[in-house]
């Protein structure tokens, strides 16, 4: 009874969060429009994890897992599937070698803290985490290398290396938002402009 409870959460709120949140949003228009539609049924998946792992993205199946029993409310959910959804945009519009090539793993992920409001001021003083200079970054970075760690067996020397060669291009890849997507004002006007850039090449 309590799986069904929890599956049934997650699904309403991953479903609910494709409707309505901006950062959503603008990632399934960017998915559709570089020949990768997502298909709910196909693309998620609701399930139990170990450990404290929120969500991940299965690039063998090309596929979102979500944990429903560790995403505690709706604004999680949103921020869960935003960060895995720009896995599956990196997977979609380039050659990513997931599983060997420890650096394109690095770049994806600092892409994901950057830009799916993980280290959003809010997030961070939540997590008691804030005053210190250009600490955005920094919480990018620390985010980056935690992602990896849980993913790959490898000394957290070997993730900081590879999260440090590749941070600057990286950090400052804002495909598809074309900005940091601070919070959903911003994730509004990005998706807003990513609409009319859309409309503007389809004229040519």
């Amino acid at each position: 009874m309590k799986l069904r409870f929890f599956m049934f959460h997650c699904r309403s709120n991953s479903a609910r969060g494709k409707v309505i949140d901006p950062y959503v949003k603008l990632l399934l228009d960017a998915m559709k429009h570089s020949g990768c539609a997502v298909n709910k049924e196909r693309h998620f998946s609701c399930e139990d994890c170990n450990g404290n792992v929120s969500g991940g993205f299965d690039a063998s199946v090309s596929q979102i897992v979500l944990c429903q029993n560790n995403i505690c409310n709706q604004a999680h959910m949103n921020r869960v599937v935003t960060h895995e959804l720009i896995h599956a945009f990196d997977h979609c519009r380039a050659h990513v070698d997931w599983f060997t090539n420890v650096r394109h793993l690095a770049c994806s992920e600092v892409r994901a803290a950057n830009l799916s409001g993980d280290c959003s001021l809010l997030n961070e003083i939540f997590r008691l985490h804030f005053g210190l200079k250009q600490h955005h970054q920094t919480c990018v970075r620390d985010r980056a290398i935690r992602s990896i760690l849980a993913v790959r067996n490898i000394s957290k020397e070997v993730a900081q290396k590879a999260v440090d060669e590749v941070f600057e291009s990286c950090f400052n890849d804002h495909e598809p938002f074309g900005r940091i997507p601070h919070n959903k004002t911003y994730a509004r006007y990005a998706h807003r402009d990513f609409q009319n850039r859309d409309r503007y090449y389809s004229n040519i």
